[in-house]
Parts: C-alpha cells; sequence; structure tokens
C-alpha cells in the first residue's frame, strides 16, 4: 500500500511578492517593536499604543513570520511617538503611498538628504521641513 500525502498549495506569485516585501521592509527597517514591547518601553497601557496606530501617531505592519503587529522603533523617543512623523505620514498618505510604502519611504537610504541615512534619520535630526517637501514631491 502507498500512502498519499497532500501536496500544500503553492504560493502564488502575489503570495511570493508580498512575502519578499515583507522581508526586505522588516529588513530596511532592522529594529521592530511588538505593541507589547511599545507599551512596556514607554510604560503606558497596550491599549495606549493601539490607539497611537489607529491615530496614525506611529505607522504599523505585519512583520516576522507570524506576522505580529510591529512599529519601528525609531518612531519612537522615550517619551513617546516622534511627533515630526503624523504630518509627515499625511503628506505621504496624499501623495497615495500605502502604510508600509510609507515606512519603506522613510528607511530607504538617500545620499542627497542633509543628514547621511534615511529620511527618517533626517527627521530624528530636526530637517522635518526637507523632508516633507521631498514627500510632497511624490505626489506630482
Amino acid at each position: 500500500m502507498t500512502e498519499q500525502h497532500a501536496a500544500s498549495p503553492e504560493p502564488s506569485p502575489e503570495e511570493h511578492e508580498e512575502t519578499d516585501g515583507r522581508a526586505v521592509l522588516e529588513s530596511l527597517v532592522g529594529e521592530w517593536f511588538t505593541v507589547p514591547e511599545a507599551a512596556e518601553r514607554l510604560g503606558v497601557a497596550l491599549s495606549r499604543i493601539r490607539q497611537m496606530i489607529a491615530d496614525r501617531e506611529v505607522l504599523a505592519s505585519r512583520v516576522g513570520e507570524r506576522r505580529v503587529v510591529a512599529v519601528p522603533a525609531k518612531f519612537f523617543t522615550e517619551d513617546g511617538p516622534r511627533s515630526e512623523l503624523k504630518g509627515t505620514f499625511t503628506v505621504l498618505a496624499d501623495s497615495g503611498l500605502t502604510d508600509d510604502e510609507i515606512i519603506d519611504w522613510l528607511f530607504t537610504p538617500d545620499p542627497t538628504l542633509p543628514v547621511p541615512g534615511a529620511p527618517i534619520d533626517s527627521l530624528r535630526a530636526g530637517h522635518k521641513t526637507e523632508v516633507r517637501r521631498r514627500a510632497q514631491e511624490l505626489a506630482f
């Protein structure tokens, strides 16, 4: 008697692309905080972190093998979400970018910025106006 094994379905090309895109995003960002980790670091309730995500004070993505909701660590200071992010998120979303595309744009290195690194690094260094100007250019 031969034993039959059910073949697992092959992922579609879209699923492969999504998985590859998520892996790139995860490595581009580097350090992520899950909702519980962010709450612990900031000393707030889980519901407060979820509200920050809902209010778009920070953006989150599903990361890792278990696809848990996580926020890039650079989106926070010791006191909470970076104040310059919310308006920057709005400008980028108005340009038609999804949340994952916004995170990707913020973390993609750009040698023409005033601070070495990515737009998030320029924001953290106080160059909010320059970053938002470049974000507005995406709409055109």
